[in-house]
């Protein structure tokens, strides 16, 4: 009989119910998480977990080879794009199928005020002088905005960035709440005049963007980066089903 080995990508909220529910729902097959470790406080998701980079593609492609993976789940944050490239390049190596949580973006409405961008680059380039600025870029990318000393960031991450940040900004380590009242508050508090964030979708940090719009700030909206081409699902029980098409038959 034929043994399943699922390796996922985790690292966002819905890979963390989708590994609930692949557990759940197929106890049999053998279901791997794997996360970059760019944050140190990963949640316990009750199932093998490795942490770290596999090494670039060929690293990658020699994991699934060593664990006989059979299919691979990228759930990874959908501006994980190198992640997502190196995914699509070992699969095709070993005829692995690639499934990809693709969980939907924000899109626009009637009476927002967005400016959609390519870069965090031209985000920082377009901020006009003075703007009281909240920063949801996370922290690897802060570090593109801290030459604008004209401007007062708030900036929001889980851990704190690598380099300082201008005196006069504020950082706050912290999780996006849930509740638009809490962000609103807070921008309301700081004053804040615009949000650049990039467009990641989903409901966990969509609170932001709400606030925002009762606001009526304007917002430098981050576009997706192309992704290579997979198999998709938009949610957790849309990928059940495309992961249950891939696995072996069982034997009566």
């Amino acid at each position: 009989m034929a043994h399943d080995h699922i390796l996922l990508l985790a690292g966002t909220h819905e890979a963390r119910q989708l590994a609930r529910a692949l557990s759940k729902t197929f106890p049999e097959t053998r279901l791997t998480a794997s996360f970059a470790g760019a944050v140190s406080d990963l949640p316990d998701l009750g199932i093998p977990t490795r942490v770290g980079g596999f090494g670039g593609i060929d690293g990658l492609r020699a994991y699934l080879e060593a664990e006989a993976v059979t299919i691979m789940v990228d759930a990874t944050h959908p501006f994980a794009a190198q992640m997502s490239r190196n995914a699509a390049a070992a699969t095709r190596l070993t005829q692995v199928p690639l499934l990809r949580l693709d969980r939907p973006g924000w899109t626009v409405e009637t009476d927002d005020t967005w400016q959609s961008l390519d870069t965090l680059s031209d985000a920082a380039s377009a901020l006009p002088t003075g703007a009281r600025v909240f920063l949801s870029v996370g922290r690897k990318d802060i570090g593109l905005f801290t030459h604008r000393t004209d401007l007062f960031g708030l900036a929001r991450m889980i851990e704190p960035p690598s380099e300082p940040l201008p005196p006069h900004w504020q950082l706050i380590l912290a999780r996006p709440p849930q509740a638009v009242e809490e962000e609103l508050s807070l921008m309301e508090t700081h004053r804040i005049t615009h949000l650049v964030t990039k467009n990641s979708g989903g409901t966990r940090a969509f609170a932001k963007i709400a606030a925002a719009r009762r606001l009526s700030l304007p917002v430098f909206m981050i576009s997706r980066p192309d992704l290579p081409k997979a198999e998709t699902a938009g949610s957790v029980d849309e990928m059940i089903a495309l992961v249950k098409g891939h696995l072996s038959p069982v034997a009566d």
